[in-house]
């Protein structure tokens, strides 16, 4: 059954007694049988409207699309799946039946707008899919992008309404059902792997949706198979180029073939399957440190990343403690990297998570400073001891070029502000020696990144350990 609400079921049961009562009339009773024909076709009609909402239901999407197979003209439109953004919010600032009435003005407006030649159609909540003629495609962008819909009739306040929606552009013999795969695919990468205000279907995309299936079918048995490798990219001090530290990061082999983060990374983000990787990697660095305190090495502080994907978790502290103390590491040599777009969780729990490492000793960085959302706020009111800086702010290029010049100052600003907030910086993907003297030039003497070393396998990381006996 494709789609069948209680307001439905009431009409079809409605459809069903009339039907009954219409066989017991006569046909020469012309007049009754001329408005029972009328009540009948009423009741059509409304089976295909929604319950609250004064669009179609999701039944009429699939004889919309059934309607154009039939009559060739596929091609020529659009199907879009889309929900709104924070609808929540609208709901608790105006009361949900202001918020059902904003949300029809909002819906409604939008038919409107397609014209005769198109449809809305709600699927539940304030979740909706629609067909349009490829020529509205830009009017419909541009309007759930964000459109303004009056509230009060009063004090004439405006709500603005935005969604996340994916497009897809009808190509060939498609089935209802294969349409609403493809919006579907699309709207959940824009809403939940993205986060842009709408995706646009393709193959590459579907290459991407069957890779995240395939990753997910596989990641556990991977996992218990230790398919997935630390590697460590060394850290250096740019008074003598000595190693002082490495990150470690994820390699996965499997079959033979090496593949890249950028393939399950964001899959197991989305699907918080990252919680079992980084712990896996955590116990692994440790497992390392442990091996290498035995047999005498020179230790140096290796830093792990963990997702924002944790900050939902509030016995994270307790289960770091429980990995590193398994394998009696001391805690100065563990350092933990909580990327900057952690700012879109609960700022008292990232706040309480990291009090609580630098408590028991452990070193925290933010990672990526820069390419986040975040505010001054979070390096401020955090006692953070080391903030990365993103690659994206080292220059590269010519030296008068303009924008080089705007990222030698916002540098020279980050680097200051930092050491002023008493915290160590380190430049990550440093590439050329033009690069070190400009982080010298500003005093930040720690760096990462290809020109000393690329991430090592284990073994190889060994031997540049074993340099500094």
């Amino acid at each position: 059954m494709r789609h069948n609400d209680s307001y439905a079921k009431l009409v079809n049961e409605f459809m069903s007694k009339l039907e009954d009562t219409m066989a017991q009339v006569s046909e020469e009773n012309t007049t009754v049988m001329a408005n029972l024909r009328e009540m009948k076709e009423m009741a059509n009609k409304l089976s295909f409207r929604a319950d609250s909402i004064d669009v179609f239901n999701l039944n009429y999407f699939f004889k919309y699309i059934d309607e154009l197979i039939s009559a060739k003209t596929l091609e020529n439109y659009v199907a879009c799946r889309f929900d709104m953004k924070r609808f929540s919010v609208i709901n608790h600032q105006f009361g949900r039946k202001d918020g059902t009435r904003i949300l029809n003005e909002f819906v409604v407006k939008l038919q409107k707008g397609l014209g005769n030649d198109g449809c809305v159609c709600r699927v539940q909540g304030d979740t909706f899919t629609m067909v349009f003629r490829k020529e509205r495609l830009s009017y419909v962008t541009g309007y759930l992008s964000g459109t303004k819909i009056e509230v009060g009739y009063k004090n004439k306040k405006k709500a603005v309404l935005s969604a996340y929606a994916g497009y897809y552009e009808i190509e060939g013999e498609k089935t209802a059902e294969e349409i609403m795969d493809r919006i579907g695919m699309a709207w959940n990468i824009a809403k939940h792997v993205q986060r842009v205000p709408y995706v646009f279907f393709d193959e590459e995309l579907l290459s991407a949706v069957e890779n995240e299936k395939w990753v997910e079918s596989v990641f556990e048995e991977a996992l218990e198979q230790e398919e997935f490798l630390v590697y460590y990219q060394p850290k250096v001090t740019l008074k003598n180029y000595r190693l002082v530290g490495a990150e470690a990061l994820c390699r996965w082999k499997h079959n033979g073939e090496m593949i890249l983060p950028y393939r399950f990374i964001p899959v197991l983000e989305q699907s918080h399957l990252i919680c079992d990787l980084d712990f896996y990697i955590l116990e692994h660095v440790c497992r390392d440190l442990s091996q290498w305190m035995a047999e005498g090495k020179p230790l140096v502080k290796v830093s792990v990343n963990l997702s924002r994907v944790h900050l939902g978790d509030m016995d994270i502290l307790e289960h770091v403690l429980a990995v590193v103390d398994s394998y009696s590491v001391p805690h100065e040599y563990i350092e933990i990297e909580l990327t900057e777009t952690t700012t879109d969780v609960d700022f008292r729990e990232l706040k309480q998570l990291v009090i609580g490492l630098r408590t028991h000793g452990f070193s925290v960085a933010v990672d990526d400073f820069g390419v986040g959302y975040s505010s001054l706020n979070l390096i401020r009111e955090m006692p953070w001891k080391i903030l990365k800086i993103d690659k994206s702010f080292l220059p590269v290029g010519n030296e008068e070029d303009d924008e080089e010049i705007q990222k030698k100052v916002m540098l020279k600003h980050i680097i200051g502000m930092a050491q002023n907030l008493g915290l160590e910086c380190i430049a990550e993907g440093v590439e050329t020696a033009e690069q070190v003297t400009i982080l010298k030039e500003n005093n930040c003497y720690l760096a990462q990144g290809y020109l000393f070393d690329r991430p090592l396998p284990v073994e190889q990381f060994i031997e540049r350990l074993e340099e500094l006996m």
